[in-house]
């Protein structure tokens, strides 16, 4: 298997992408998971909609979409030619890519644990005065635990497989935005490189084995701390 300089930046970019787009979708992610699985309200079904709305969309036409919103002249423009920020062609719209099309397999995961807790146990919590904070924190959270480590695990592998509106947006720049998907593409593109994109393709396959082994693990040790 041979890999240039510019094969192994684009692993170690993946890689990142993948590990900051989770990072940053958990807070958010868990607390949208809770507003669904807890609350009741008007525009409730709106919100589920637009959560999942990424999984239905081409992710074509989630990178145009926000290429229109953080693009040059985009909607978000004026705020971001304030700040100083440039996100357009950066390995971090690379990131707002990943997060906006796995988003809604982490919030899917974490709310389907949130509905298998025993709803006895918060309203014992409750019973016993704990506020709604409390609640959240040590009875609603470890319990989800199950749902947060597969929520994050897809989203993770869905970060590593994200081409559609990563291109769009970060670009296919090497060493710079260039992720495995990307890297492979190029590839393809050219008979003579058949052996590389292949080789992409195996370090990926071995990333998703670890990923999912990984999260195979911690959920079998969990559902043992429970039984226990």
């Amino acid at each position: 298997m041979q890999l240039t300089p510019e094969d192994i930046q684009a692993i170690r970019l993946s890689l990142q992408v993948g590990i900051v787009a989770t990072a940053c979708s958990l807070v958010p992610g868990f607390a949208v998971a809770w507003v669904l699985a807890f609350r009741e309200f008007r525009g409730k079904a709106l919100l589920e909609v637009l959560v999942s709305l990424p999984l239905t969309l081409p992710p074509v036409v989630i990178g145009f979409l926000l290429l229109l919103l953080l693009g040059r002249n985009g909607w978000a423009a004026p705020l971001l030619n304030t700040l100083g920020i440039q996100l357009i062609f950066t390995w971090k719209a690379a990131v707002i890519a990943s997060a906006t099309v796995g988003f809604p397999l982490l919030v899917r995961s974490i709310r389907l644990g949130m509905e298998s807790i025993d709803p006895s146990l918060i309203q014992a919590a409750q019973t016993l005065g704990a506020p709604w904070h409390d609640r959240l924190l040590t009875v609603v959270l470890p319990l989800s635990m199950r749902g947060i480590l597969a929520g994050s695990s897809l989203m993770f592998a869905r970060s590593l497989g994200e081409f559609g509106a990563t291109i769009i947006v970060a670009g296919n720049i090497p060493g710079l935005t260039q992720t495995i998907p990307l890297a492979i593409y190029d590839y393809a593109a050219s008979p003579a490189s058949t052996s590389m994109a292949l080789s992409l393709c195996l370090v990926s396959v071995a990333i998703s084995v670890v990923v999912l082994f990984l999260h195979e693990n911690l959920a079998s040790r969990l559902a043992g701390r429970r039984q226990r």
